[in-house]
């Protein structure tokens, strides 16, 4: 078995309401649920706007910036870590997550 990074990305900008909200998280209950044997972790992440980038600015120090590292109109909101038997079956169970405004990555992760 190998685990997968499942990369959930999402219109940060998507005018939802309380309703869609709460159709999405019974969603994730609902994945949760169902694949919770394949599920190694995952976490919802706040708004891209809250995040921090460091990048290494070539002479040995870092450069710090507020926010994200690159501006797109749709931001990684979330992850999960699962494990399958492969590329195939990690796609199937990613097609399962609720993404209604964006979409989903699906990466292998490498072994160190």
């Amino acid at each position: 078995m190998a685990e997968y990074l499942v990369l959930i990305y999402q219109d940060e900008s998507a005018d939802t309401d309380d309703a869609s909200r709460e159709k999405i998280m019974k969603g994730h209950i609902r994945f949760g649920e169902q694949h919770g044997a394949a599920l190694r972790g995952g976490n919802a992440l706040q708004p891209a706007g809250t995040a921090t980038t460091v990048r290494g600015d070539g002479s040995g120090g870092f450069t710090i910036t507020d926010g994200a590292f690159a501006e797109t109109k749709e931001a990684l909101g979330g992850y999960y870590l699962v494990e399958a038997a492969d590329l195939d079956e990690a796609i199937a169970l990613a097609k399962e997550v609720p993404a209604p405004s964006g979409g989903i990555e699906v990466r292998p992760i490498r072994p160190m």
